[in-house]
């Protein structure tokens, strides 16, 4: 008894601690088992919680309207080589908010992945409670670091997102500003677009003017499709500029790219034709020169189109001119170079009616030096010049004029020049076939000057023959060489009062406008206008983002969005088809599945016999069915069938079965059919009915005779008696 009673705490502790264990295993499955759940919803709440992260990060760049911010878009300075202009976002701030989300959605979802980790850890294994616990722990930190994955896939597909946008950007963009530049280029060409400057010390022939913001006047140097945009620029104050004449470019203020001076509206849509008026001192190119302009308003007029001066300083200059006219003395030409005269023609109808003049009326005296001559470079530019000839500065009109003729040309303030014509000419031609393109002017108009006064001396006689009278005024070489080098020459004799209609068809036949209407009598004045529609976009509010960078941008957050969302749908598919429970399914083995699976059976003895009866078909008068069938295995021939009514008979095959002595699946074939009323293959199924009979249902297809879909023919067999 003392034996016993000594081992009695002994077998305490074992139980107690069998008992200890018997729980701690209970308790581990149960956390194991519990775990199997808790793994997939931490790792589904993790994914979501850095996805929401991701997106919060990128809503907060890429929403908002405005250019500071995490991600700010610095405004454009312009300078070294470089417009005011902002890039293109795709060229390169779509990289910079990339980087910045990933820069601080990254670190900040690792941070709460280890705050969670360390959380879980704290609470789950801190104390005896591991013991039991170190399973969900397990769940918990497994889950939190395998949300890692998904998130990785959501960065790559974002990333891969990112480069696929940028490359079709680009791709698209590279598309429309080779298309853009070859139409402009295209149509420049076509339509013989000339750019020049008209101001002297310049002359400079260009391509593209500098165009001015029509909000904050800024400069654009190359404001043509490029990184900067394909259809648009935007200026650093954030209004959008059009990059091609197309998109409405020659709205805005052009300036010459040398000078910077204004050039004149609708520059670069409308063709620049410079008018050189050249000629001596005193032939009267100034007075010439008015004439012609008042000639080309009133028949601009009447043709129902306009001209109107480019600048107020030529508006001014050419009423003064007029008031002199009208006092019959008109102020010298000042020596220094010309500034043209910039009349902008406009006529209704073809797109050739439109035309930049320029004219130019330098002073005589630039015509008596070769070294004087070189400087008019915009002689080189256009196709078209007014020759202006001084009859009174010919040797042979000088030395036959009378005593009295002379003196009464010096009462109406005509001065004798010294300079001939003809070496005015030859300085000017010399001057030209130096040049670049050898000077040679399609078109040239020889204007006779004072034709009115030099029809009051013995010299005026035969004026009306242009030509044959300059050759017999020692003017012969001029005629003589415009018709050699192929020149369309044309002459006129120009006086007071002025032939206006002449004038004007001649300055139209110079510069390719159609001027063939009358000439009005009067016309209004002669203003300063613009023919063009000034460009009026509206600058975006201070601080906001151009409008494409807001589009991309959120049209990009859309994508990013999206793709979270498709990988947050996506795990939770992957977890549910992993986890859900799995129902049974058929297995070859199994009683269930063998009684679902077609069966192999042979025929039925009790249907082994000859059969016959009616059978109805809808449609169809009823006929007689004549059937034997022998023993026989699936897959055998097992009978035959007769249709006496139809005249065509065949053989039945035992088919696959639902494993039941009562009913049969036979196809049919029809192999007799001379009159081609039976369909070739069928299939029965017959079934034991009472009193000996078998129901007879024809289908025409497989699937309906397994499913006891409807019949085509039905039929009730007997044996014949």
């Amino acid at each position: 008894m003392g034996l016993l009673a000594q081992g009695r705490p002994a077998m305490m502790v074992v139980v107690a601690l069998l008992f200890f264990v018997v729980l701690w295993i209970a308790a581990v499955a149960a956390g194991a088992m519990a775990a199997v759940v808790i793994f997939p919803v931490t790792a589904a709440v993790s994914t979501i919680v850095a996805v929401g992260l991701y997106c919060a990060h990128a809503s907060q760049i890429m929403l908002p309207d405005a250019a500071e911010g995490r991600s700010p878009v610095a405004r454009p300075a312009g300078g070294a080589g470089r417009d005011p202009a902002y890039r293109h976002y795709l060229a390169s701030q779509v990289w910079k908010d990339l980087r910045e989300i990933l820069n601080s959605a990254i670190p900040l979802m690792a941070a709460k992945a280890g705050r969670a980790l360390n959380s879980a850890s704290r609470v789950l294994v801190k104390g005896d409670q591991g013991w039991f616990l170190f399973p969900v722990w397990l769940a918990v930190c497994g889950g939190v670091l395998a949300a890692a994955v998904p998130v990785a896939l959501l960065v790559a597909l974002i990333a891969a997102a990112y480069t696929v946008t940028v490359a079709v950007g680009l791709i698209v963009w590279l598309a429309c500003v080779g298309g853009l530049r070859a139409v402009e280029q295209v149509l420049m060409l076509a339509r013989r677009i000339l750019q020049a400057c008209p101001y002297p010390g310049c002359y400079e022939r260009f391509t593209l003017p500098v165009y001015a913001c029509s909000t904050c006047g800024s400069k654009h140097r190359r404001l043509t499709p490029d990184l900067n945009g394909a259809f648009w620029h935007v200026c650093a104050c954030g209004t959008r500029l059009p990059t091609t004449i197309l998109l409405g470019r020659y709205r805005l203020q052009a300036h010459c790219p040398q000078c910077d001076r204004t050039l004149p509206t609708r520059v670069g849509r409308v063709r620049i034709e410079p008018l050189p008026l050249a000629g001596g001192p005193d032939a009267g190119k100034t007075t010439f020169m008015a004439l012609a302009v008042d000639a080309l308003h009133r028949a601009a007029g009447m043709a129902g189109g306009s001209v109107l001066f480019v600048d107020k300083a030529d508006e001014n200059a050419f009423r003064q001119l007029r008031r002199e006219l009208s006092k019959g003395k008109v102020a010298k030409t000042p020596p220094d170079l010309p500034r043209a005269v910039m009349l902008d023609v406009k006529l209704p109808g073809r797109r050739r009616s439109n035309r930049i003049l320029y004219l130019f009326d330098p002073s005589g005296e630039h015509y008596t030096g070769a070294s004087r001559v070189e400087e008019m470079r915009y002689l080189a530019h256009g196709e078209a010049l007014v020759l202006v000839i001084d009859p009174f500065a010919l040797p042979e009109v000088q030395n036959n004029l009378l005593e009295s003729e002379r003196q009464a040309l010096t009462a109406k303030g005509v001065a004798l020049s010294r300079e001939d014509p003809a070496d005015t000419f030859t300085r000017l031609r010399n001057e030209l076939a130096a040049r670049a393109d050898g000077g040679k002017q399609r078109r040239v108009a020889v204007v006779l000057t004072k034709a009115d006064l030099l029809a009051t001396t013995t010299s005026g006689r035969g004026v009306d023959d242009l030509p044959g009278w300059f050759a017999l005024m020692g003017l012969g070489n001029l005629v003589r060489e415009l018709k050699n080098q192929g020149v369309d020459a044309r002459y006129l004799a120009s006086g007071l009062p002025p032939k206006s209609r002449e004038i004007a068809r001649l300055f139209g036949w110079l510069t390719g406008l159609r001027l063939d209407a009358e000439v009005a009598e009067a016309a209004g004045d002669l203003t300063t206008g613009d023919a063009r529609e000034p460009w009026d976009a509206k600058a975006r509010p201070a601080g906001s983002l151009p409008l494409s960078y807001l589009v991309s941008r959120r049209s990009i957050a859309a994508v990013s969005i999206a793709l979270s969302t498709a990988v947050v749908v996506a795990l939770a598919v992957v977890l549910l088809a992993v986890w859900s429970p799995k129902w049974p399914t058929a297995n070859p083995g199994d009683p269930t599945t063998v009684a679902q699976a077609p069966a192999f059976v042979p025929m039925p003895k009790a249907m082994i016999g000859k059969w016959r009866g009616p059978a109805e078909q809808p449609g169809s008068r009823p006929y007689r069915v004549e059937m034997v069938l022998k023993a026989g295995d699936t897959g055998a021939k097992v009978g035959s069938i007769k249709y006496p009514g139809l005249d065509c008979s065949g053989s039945l095959t035992l088919e696959p079965g639902d494993g039941s002595a009562d009913r049969v699946i036979l196809r049919e074939q029809i192999t007799a059919d001379p009159r081609n009323t039976c369909v070739r293959t069928g299939w029965i199924a017959l079934t034991r009915a009472p009193e000996k009979k078998l129901a007879f249902l024809w289908y025409d297809n497989p699937d309906a005779v397994r499913s006891d879909g409807p019949a085509s023919v039905r039929a009730t067999l007997r044996k014949p008696s």
